[in-house]
């Protein structure tokens, strides 16, 4: 796999991360312009698809997993023995959507896993490679997320957030209060058994951090091993934390400027996750196309 194939990890510090230095005249950032619709993804026609059998067998399967995923939730489906004509068919009826991923992490460090949205939200490509590019897994999977993403974005994470004061960096000023206030909603999460309560927001945009504060809150994070980018109204960079529930999540405009950051303490950011009404509709995109080969 080349490095133009990987998913980039968005370090936390660095270009885009820490506030830009006050300008004497004031300029107002411009907003995202452009908004990422559905394009129905170009397909062969029947007669120049070639052996592709095998793919409409799985990609009806597929079907069913978007028909049912209210009552039967993630269904997955490996990609492993079809043909060449079948792997190109589903490469481009997928084609690229909006939100991409990468699991890395110490487990994961010599075989990361991509995750890639298909231009049909709830339908992901699911890849993972070892350390010498060859294949140990590929497939689809129906879902908000994919469970993978679920099962290690904290598997390795701590329980709690270390609120200790006694010896903050010179310029630090308001981490303490904000440590404690989510320390406090780590907490209360992991006590929510069902994790029925709504995700706690803390936005860093308007409150007044100096860059000593945002560095030491993201050394009492930590960084996790799941990083995504949603390339929808503008770009959105999500980073699971090394703190049970605890995302950081950055929007940027269209210039790759910061305009909005924020810290939520939920299991899962809705940003990244696909409605289950757009899997519904998904559903019935998907069929669409496949009425084409019928």
């Amino acid at each position: 796999m080349s490095d133009s194939d990987r998913i980039p990890v968005v370090s936390y510090f660095g270009p885009g991360s820490q506030p830009q230095e006050f300008e004497e005249s004031f300029q107002y950032l411009s907003m995202p312009t452009a908004m990422t619709t559905y394009h129905q993804p170009q397909v062969p026609e029947p007669e120049d698809a070639g052996h592709i059998e095998p793919a409409l067998k799985l990609l009806q399967r597929v079907l069913l997993g978007l028909q049912h995923y209210s009552s039967k939730g993630n269904a997955m489906f490996p990609l492993s023995g079809l043909n060449q004509d079948s792997l190109r068919l589903v490469n481009q009826m997928m084609g690229v959507g909006e939100v991409s991923a990468t699991i890395g992490g110490a487990s994961l460090e010599s075989s990361p896993i991509h995750i890639q949205e298909s231009v049909m939200a709830g339908l992901w490509r699911v890849q993972q490679r070892d350390v010498d590019d060859n294949l140990i897994w590929d497939g689809l999977e129906v879902g908000a997320v994919p469970a993978c993403v679920t099962e290690l974005a904290f598997a390795d994470a701590a329980a709690s957030l270390d609120t200790d004061t006694s010896n903050l960096p010179t310029g630090v000023m308001n981490v303490p209060a904000l440590l404690s206030e989510l320390a406090n909603k780590i907490t209360e999460r992991a006590q929510d058994a069902a994790q029925g309560q709504p995700a706690h927001v803390m936005n860093l945009t308007l409150l007044p951090l100096s860059d000593a504060d945002l560095f030491c809150l993201g050394e009492r994070l930590g960084v996790g091993p799941v990083t995504f980018l949603s390339r929808g109204y503008g770009n959105c960079r999500v980073g699971s934390t090394a703190c049970n529930n605890v995302w950081w999540i950055k929007y940027f405009n269209s210039e790759d400027a910061l305009i909005l950051n924020t810290i939520e303490v939920t299991n899962m950011p809705e940003v990244v996750m696909a409605a289950p009404e757009d899997i519904a509709d998904s559903a019935h995109r998907l069929q669409e196309i496949l009425e084409i080969y019928r």
